[in-house]
């Protein structure tokens, strides 16, 4: 592996299921993925391992299936399913760049990935092949940022780097109000208490329990994920 020049040496990205959907609202946009492959290729050159869990919202959303008469146990799981899709697209377009890399699966697949075993998942890392951690915890009503943060834990993680498609957080949506107010720097606290939309309360605690670090920056800018590896000062920090 190349000699180290990250801040970090391990991290967990956490990636939407939307973001890979680009700009067509669901399933999977080759060119997104293509550029999101890009950017964790340039970041893992750094010398840093890298874990990643991807949502399943470009296929499925529980909570939204559950609103509608759907069983919310069934409709977490179908979501699941909707992971492990994107984790094997993933694969396959940092394999097409050279990157070894395994995908580990919460629930049995064993046709088509690991099961997770946290030990084999470290090993991995630490012989430099990426890691993808798919199907949430394996368990209805927790969402996959509940399970990006109990993964970062479980592998001993620096940080979380949740990549959004804003610059990090505000105080209401920039996209919808041009006097949103940006936060460079919060503790888990003003996240809980203000409500603010970066991820779930649970996922939230969790970190703040293990003194485990947010990042929440944006993924539309290539590049953006390896300056966040090196340590540079882009989007808001939560500790």
């Amino acid at each position: 592996m190349a000699e180290a020049k990250s801040k970090y040496k391990r991290i967990l990205l956490k990636l939407s299921g939307e973001a890979l959907a680009g700009g067509q609202h669901s399933g999977i946009n080759p060119g997104t993925i293509a550029q999101i492959a890009d950017d964790i290729k340039e970041a893992h050159g750094l010398g840093v391992q890298i874990g990643v869990v991807i949502g399943g919202g470009n296929f499925i959303r529980g909570v939204a299936q559950a609103s509608q008469g759907m069983d919310r146990a069934n409709s977490d799981y179908m979501g699941m399913l909707g992971t492990v899709i994107n984790s094997m697209a993933m694969q396959d377009a940092l394999e097409k760049r050279g990157l070894a890399t395994r995908v580990q699966s919460a629930i049995g697949m064993a046709a088509i990935a690991e099961p997770y075993i946290r030990r084999r998942a470290i090993r991995h890392l630490e012989k430099g092949r990426l890691v993808i951690f798919a199907a949430g915890t394996g368990n209805p009503y927790f969402t996959t940022d509940t399970a990006a943060s109990l993964r970062a834990m479980e592998i001993n993680a620096d940080v979380i780097m949740k990549a959004t498609n804003v610059d990090g957080i505000y105080d209401s949506d920039p996209k919808k109000n041009k006097d949103a107010k940006f936060f460079p720097e919060l503790t888990y606290m003003d996240v809980l208490k203000d409500g603010l939309q970066v991820m779930d309360s649970t996922a939230i605690s969790l970190c703040m329990d293990n003194k485990l670090p947010i990042i929440t920056f944006n993924l539309n800018k290539p590049g953006n994920i390896a300056r966040v590896v090196r340590g540079e000062k882009i989007g808001t920090v939560v500790h």
